[in-house]
């Protein structure tokens, strides 16, 4: 599962809260189902936010967290900005259960 936040700013300088634009399902090749999730005009400037529940789809592929059984990562935030609302944003996460990468793809 993967969830998706847009940053909201505040105007009266508050502080920031986030909104949800929504939470997914990825197919066996890792990739998200219905293709991209901002379309449609739905992608603006700002801060986005994925959250990848890594742990929870180690566990469901059989892998053991030894010695105590905590999943290493449990889950990984991933914090992008897009400046470019007309460019195509490819962000994938590499993970394996003790690390993970990412890199804007194309």
């Amino acid at each position: 599962r993967i969830e998706l936040k847009r940053r909201v700013e505040s105007s009266n300088g508050g502080g920031d809260s986030w909104a949800e634009v929504g939470s997914f399902l990825t197919n066996e090749d890792g990739r998200i189902v219905g293709g991209p999730v901002l379309k449609d005009g739905a992608m603006a400037r700002g801060v986005y936010e994925w959250t990848f529940h890594v742990g929870d789809y180690f566990a469901a592929a059989g892998a053991t967290f030894a010695p105590c059984g905590t999943p290493f990562l449990g889950q990984v935030p991933l914090r992008f900005g897009i400046d470019d609302a007309e460019s195509h944003y490819h962000v994938p996460l590499l993970c394996s259960p003790f690390s993970f990468s990412t890199y804007r793809g194309s």
